[in-house]
């Protein structure tokens, strides 16, 4: 799993994601993180996070049976950091090194409707163009049904509030588990 998290809602669905595949028998998460991107005016990046997962180096990609990606809504897209990291990718891609394997987003943003579907898309086109196998949450989901904050079926989302504080609901984290057991699933099916 890779993710950008700038306020802890991304890395909080990130541990969920990661429960739902650890949930999965005869699979482990491996939780990377991508450190900010840097003007070169700013303080220099620490070679080891502060806290939480380590930096994710492109060797965690090519070992991956699977990839879920994570980042917080920038405008309707993708943050950054997490594109400058994929971006970096093009060895990989013209290897082929994640071809056929699955993959899946997720998300989370402020406002209810600030761009959540939108910005799980901008995640799989870099993973479509590696040929991953995408995987989004059907509506046998419940919790797509019942959500009053985040759920889609492109990915898991989370509406975190205006002022940050709208920790994951019930739904919002059942429906990041259930992500993690359906890559975890396919990674399975697709090793055999």
């Amino acid at each position: 799993m890779l993710y950008y998290s700038l306020h802890g809602h991304t890395a909080a669905m990130a541990r969920q994601v990661a429960l739902g595949v650890e949930e999965t028998d005869g699979t482990a998460a491996r939780v990377r993180t991508v450190p900010p991107v840097r003007t070169g005016l700013e303080q220099h990046t620490p070679d080891v996070p502060e806290d939480g997962p380590p930096w994710a180096r492109r060797e965690d990609l090519t070992e991956c049976g699977g990839l879920i990606v994570g980042s917080p809504t920038r405008f309707g897209n993708m943050a950054a950091p997490l594109k400058y990291f994929i971006d970096g990718t093009a060895s990989e891609w013209f290897s082929g090194a994640l071809a056929g394997r699955p993959a899946a987003a997720f998300t989370s943003t402020a406002s209810l409707h600030g761009g959540q579907e939108t910005t799980l898309l901008s995640m799989m086109l870099p993973l479509l163009h590696h040929g991953m196998v995408l995987v989004g949450l059907p509506y046998t989901e419940r919790g797509l049904i019942d959500t009053a904050g985040g759920g889609t079926p492109y990915g898991a989302s989370h509406h975190s509030g205006w002022e940050g504080n709208r920790e994951l609901d019930r739904h919002e984290s059942d429906l990041c588990r259930a992500l993690g057991r359906r890559v975890a699933d396919m990674a399975l099916r697709l090793s055999q």
